[in-house]
């Protein structure tokens, strides 16, 4: 990929290889850097960035299996995928769940779905298929 992304976002992750490895298999980006405390994804659209949190913080709490959602927070991301369906049987053989009925928004259709470590996201259809 040329240049860089015109957006992105960070996630911050108590595993960060396995995360990266989640988010780079569900939304097809390319690993474009890897240290053990950050982890560069980048697809045509955006950089995801998954940054270790400080082992001294880690130690503090340990994610369920599977994860418990983490619905209390600020911030909800949504990825463009090419379909649902197709969605939902990665991110589960991935340790992650597409849940909840899909709806239908202004031409697109969407479900959220949780990651390993239970961060809540949406995945999103272009046109409402689902």
């Amino acid at each position: 990929m040329s240049g860089p992304a015109r957006a992105g976002a960070m996630i911050f992750a108590k595993d960060a290889a396995r995360l990266a490895q989640f988010y780079g298999k569900v939304l097809a980006m390319e690993q474009l850097h890897a240290r053990p405390d950050l982890i560069v994804l980048q697809s045509p659209d955006m950089q995801l960035l998954i940054h270790a949190i400080p082992p001294h913080i880690a130690s503090t709490f340990e994610i369920a299996s599977p994860p418990e959602p983490r619905e209390e927070t600020a911030i909800k991301l949504f990825f463009t995928v090419p379909s649902i369906a197709g969605a939902r049987q990665v991110v589960a053989g991935l340790g992650g769940e597409v849940h909840g009925q899909v709806w239908q928004g202004p031409g697109f259709s969407a479900c959220d779905a949780i990651d390993p470590e239970g961060n809540v996201f949406q995945v999103r259809e272009s046109g409402n298929a689902g």
